[in-house]
């Protein structure tokens, strides 16, 4: 998993988004490989998606996926968002529409061009994050 995730931000990806591997089976092991390529984590994003997904199946709570950021520079020449997203079908439905309306926002932030008053909203309608 580090392997494909360096390989990925040195072809440029700003945002990269992994599905599955995130479970408790001894195969599952996403969480393992980005964790050391994230200069810093966003605990909140994964809470999120944990939350949202028991919201469909209890079993959501289990998903141990983690969100970080690359800073510019350190793998990436202009930084990156890392999201380890579920397997299943509907944890990646459900999942997308918060990392989206999240994604543009945070690689503002890596590029020192956030605009403070703009709000970021959710599919389902709720501010999820204000700059």
């Amino acid at each position: 998993m580090s392997d494909a995730l360096r390989a990925a931000l040195a072809d440029g990806a700003r945002l990269v988004i992994t599905t599955g591997g995130t479970g408790v089976a001894p195969r599952d092991a996403t969480p393992e490989g980005t964790a050391p390529i994230l200069t810093r984590t966003l605990p909140g994003i994964s809470e999120e998606l944990r939350r949202l997904g028991a919201t469909e199946a209890l079993g959501g709570l289990l998903s141990r996926g983690v969100a970080g950021i690359v800073d510019p520079g350190a793998l990436s020449a202009e930084g990156a968002l890392i999201v380890n997203l579920p397997g299943s079908p509907a944890a990646v439905t459900t999942g997308m529409p918060l990392v989206l309306a999240l994604a543009q926002h945070v690689l503002d932030q890596l590029g020192e061009e956030t605009t403070h008053d703009r709000s970021i909203r959710a599919d389902h309608g709720r501010t999820v994050a204000t700059g």
